[in-house]
């Protein structure tokens, strides 16, 4: 769903900070922090996503229940620095055109591989939502006959991904390699990931599904266009490059960015249509690692990634530190006390989603914590939702306190119009 912008007002002119007192640090600087940590993020992404490629050929070469649980794990893994690489979304229009090829979700699966009868026939909203591309080499798209008997990322990027200009239409991502690697969640709100099987990607006898060479070359082809695409961004954040350039040639003009990634990451898209929307429909098909059950984990890493920004600080998978001067820095300048609550602020809602981790690891799953009646969960989901609210509000009061306009954070219905979602 599209959500709204909720706009936030702001006294002063876009471009200009109000007069505050002797900075301890210049805002060129903190923007350079940021584009640094971005540089960093995408960079340990791209790295990670080339070991999930790795592990993807192990299995494919050698299908077992080692390695295909061998490549689930890289793909976990994989996410711990993506995830934290959303906070860059939303103020960042390089970041925005290209972050659907990489992470778009929820998607009908039916578009790329078999699904459960249960699933059902597509919809009047999209024909493509049980295609089976994995067992359909030959097909009509658009009224153009599609040639798919080489399954290959051009493709996916080009014809596959957002089919007929239906965004339900993933065929490329993350998401899409998770389905190939679990398969659908058919366990509802009780315990329980998808369950595919190792013999999926079985050659010849013993081929489970069917199309198991299909299948193991659109599994390929999606992950190395997966690492293609996050290659491509990091080259966007090197020296040099153009999004990096977006925010370090006008400082003020990368502050927003920072201030408008923090916010509506906070408010709109984490609070609201992650968190907020799957719990009030009670639908596990809200969670956005729909198939892994990994959700609690990138819930987490999203809350980290808002932090990481507001501190100027982001720790590599390799364990070393990148910081800078920050944006909690020019607040401090500007607003102490606000800095300080705004600080204790993400901390709150740092510990609040990992509060949802500890629950799964003490056993309550979070498409468990979805049900309807399940009041624990219901609760652990509402606090890190309010302590995300809660945040944003005082990330408002930052725009303020600097001077800074022409911010607009990204709205959800769930939270600014609730009645909307049942209609």
């Amino acid at each position: 769903m599209k959500a709204r912008l909720l706009a936030l007002a702001a006294t002063a002119a876009p471009c200009a900070l109000l007069p505050l007192p002797a900075l301890a640090v210049e805002p060129g600087e903190v923007v350079e922090t940021y584009a640094d940590i971005a540089a960093a993020t995408y960079a340990d992404s791209l790295a990670t996503a080339q070991e999930l490629r790795a592990a993807v050929g192990a299995l494919i070469a050698a299908p077992s229940e080692a390695t295909l649980r061998a490549a689930r794990e890289a793909w976990i893994a994989a996410r711990v620095p993506y995830q934290q690489s959303e906070a860059f979304r939303f103020g960042n229009a390089i970041v925005d055109d290209w972050e659907g090829r990489v992470n778009a979700w929820p998607l009908d699966e039916g578009l790329i591989d078999y699904v459960d009868p249960t699933y059902g026939n597509g919809s009047e909203e999209n024909d493509y939502a049980v295609l089976n591309v994995v067992a359909t080499p030959k097909f009509t798209l658009s009224g153009t006959e599609v040639d798919a008997t080489e399954i290959t990322p051009a493709l996916i990027s080009g014809t596959l991904h957002e089919a007929d200009g239906i965004e339900a239409n993933v065929a490329s991502g993350y998401h899409a390699i998770e389905f190939l690697l679990w398969g659908q969640d058919l366990n509802g709100t009780e315990a329980g990931a998808g369950n595919r099987p190792h013999t999926d990607y079985l050659q010849g006898e013993g081929c489970t599904g069917g199309n198991c060479d299909r299948r193991a070359a659109y599994l390929t082809a999606a992950t190395d266009l997966l690492v293609s695409d996050l290659d491509h961004m990091v080259a966007q954040w090197a020296e040099g490059g153009a999004a990096r350039a977006a925010v370090t040639a006008d400082p003020l003009k990368g502050l927003q960015a920072m201030l408008t990634g923090m916010g509506s990451l906070s408010y709109g898209e984490q609070a609201g249509e992650r968190m907020k929307l799957g719990l009030m429909l009670n639908d596990p098909e809200e969670e956005h690692d729909c198939f892994s059950d990994n959700t609690h984990n990138s819930h987490y890493y999203d809350g980290l990634g808002v932090r990481n920004v507001y501190l100027g600080e982001y720790r590599r998978v390799d364990g070393s530190l990148v910081e800078g001067p920050s944006l909690s820095d020019l607040v401090a300048g500007a607003d102490a006390a606000l800095d300080t609550r705004l600080k204790a602020e993400l901390d709150a809602s740092v510990a609040r989603l990992d509060a949802i981790r500890s629950a799964v690891a003490g056993g309550m799953a979070y498409d468990q914590m979805l049900a309807a009646g399940n009041k624990e969960g219901e609760a652990l989901i509402m606090a890190a939702v309010d302590a995300l609210v809660t945040q944003t509000a005082s990330i408002e009061r930052a725009t303020t306190a600097l001077g800074i306009g022409g911010i607009e954070f990204e709205g959800s219905d769930s939270l600014d119009n609730p009645n909307a979602v049942f209609q």
